[in-house]
């Protein structure tokens, strides 16, 4: 067992695959000598070399294009795409060519491709470069859709993507990065489709994701210790399948459901959740779903302004105990 930051774990969960298969190649942006923007794939370059580990332009459409090119000739490319907003840049790949290409090809030609990219706010990087865009990915039939919270799940996740026969996007959080946590030894292989539960509970279901979940846990001490609230706390992880057993489950248990959300609140993937429950689960609620999000704005890069509009620990706790009451 060892203790890993976040963005070890990303070099550690690559360098894992591969080793194990030298049809994985990497490419992206100042990814290869430099070891990435965000310091989150040091060594691969010396590790794998430069045939298997390259450098691109800045071009995020040459990126995924020629990634998708290498899938659909027998190679499984892992890409990244530096910020997650720049997905915008390179949508046309992501909405409607390597998700499609199975379906349109009646099963001729496969896409196992991952895209990576750096997700989400606290990092003062303003509203270009802070956003939260799970749920643009969310929406594309044919896409999986991943968002890992701690060091081991980006290890187990990645593997789990990158051995996929589908296209992945591989959300890691930026002001995760520096998280530390233990890793088992050996290979790591995870379930792509599967939720945590991180806290058992019985009075309240907390779904939450990637820098979220930390703070969903935080609020859940607090209502516990000062409130006699015992919420249930439940880690996504995967979006793209979606595990709603795990979370039908644990709603049928509590009868209270809140869902933590950094996205924006018009459209984030709270609110497909939340359908989901209403449809299945009604008769089990005891109260009204409530969702915790960011407002629709876009995000701001002062600090305090940020800190104001992203769910916090308190802010979790003060929607939960009125709620209730």
């Amino acid at each position: 067992m060892a203790e890993l930051t976040y963005r070890e774990a990303v070099a550690r969960g690559i360098a894992q695959e591969m080793e194990r298969d030298s049809n994985v190649v990497f490419l992206g942006e100042d990814v290869a000598k430099a070891g990435g923007v965000f310091k989150a794939t040091v060594g691969l370059y010396e590790k794998f070399g430069p045939l298997r580990v390259r450098d691109t332009p800045i071009s995020e459409q040459a990126i995924l294009g020629a990634a998708m090119g290498a899938a659909m000739t027998g190679l499984r490319p892992i890409a990244e795409i530096m910020f997650s907003d720049f997905l915008a840049v390179c949508f046309d790949f992501i909405a409607n060519e390597f998700p499609k290409s199975r379906y349109m090809s009646n099963g001729q030609l496969g896409c196992p491709l991952v895209v990576r990219t750096g997700n989400g706010a606290g990092s003062r990087f303003g509203a270009q470069h802070s956003q939260s865009v799970e749920n643009w990915a969310m929406m594309i039939p044919g896409l999986k859709v991943v968002a890992p919270s701690s060091p081991a799940d980006v290890v187990g996740l990645l593997a789990a993507a990158v051995r996929d026969p589908d296209p992945v996007i591989f959300f890691e959080h930026k002001s995760l990065y520096a998280m530390k946590g233990e890793v088992p030894d050996g290979e790591i292989l995870d379930t792509l489709g599967t939720a945590k539960i991180l806290r058992a509970g019985k009075d309240a279901t907390i779904v939450a994701l990637a820098l979220m979940v930390g703070r969903a846990l935080e609020a859940a001490d607090i209502l516990a210790r000062e409130h006699a609230i015992d919420c249930e706390v439940i880690d996504v992880r995967s979006l793209v399948p979606l595990d709603t057993r795990t979370i039908l489950g644990s709603v049928a248990k509590t009868g209270h459901l809140y869902t933590v959300e950094e996205n924006p609140r018009l459209c984030g993937w709270g609110a497909e959740i939340a359908s989901i429950v209403a449809d299945e689960a009604f008769y089990d609620l005891d109260g009204p779903i409530v969702r915790i999000t960011t407002p629709h704005v876009p995000l701001p890069a002062a600090d305090n302004l940020e800190d104001i509009i992203l769910p916090t620990p308190l802010r979790i706790v003060d929607k939960i105990l009125r709620s209730m009451k």
